[in-house]
């Protein structure tokens, strides 16, 4: 399969010093599993559906799921960030949700008063 994901040596060199300790086992390769949770991510394809080089998928369900509650992607993705320095552009979502019809008249009926401008009872 040629269109699978892999993180360079280079890039883990730099991602490395933010890993945890393992403790007692040693951890699977730690290239492979990445590798797998950025192509789950990237393809948005459930965890159980990535190719078997990159590993069981439990391994590579839980490795995510304990390093997110742990904070390791988000210390490598603001050590990232800092070293990347001022952007060139910025760029605005315009993402919008649509409010079902019936929430406009919960303001008009006093629901939210501070929001609504509706007298308060005294």
């Amino acid at each position: 399969m040629s269109d699978l994901y892999w993180l360079s040596q280079a890039q883990m060199r730099r991602i490395e010093p933010y890993f945890p300790l393992s403790h007692g086992v040693p951890r699977v390769d730690d290239r492979k599993v990445l590798s797998g949770i950025v192509f789950v991510i990237r393809n948005g394809v459930r965890w159980r559906d990535a190719p078997k080089a990159y590993g069981p998928h439990k391994t590579i369900y839980n490795r995510f799921i304990r390093w997110s509650r742990l904070g390791v992607f988000n210390r490598i993705f603001a050590a990232l960030a800092a070293k990347g320095g001022k952007p060139d552009r910025l760029m605005i979502d315009a993402t919008h949700l649509k409010a079902h019809r019936t929430a406009a008249s919960l303001l008009k009926k006093g629901m939210f008063p501070d929001v609504s401008g509706a007298r308060r009872a005294a």
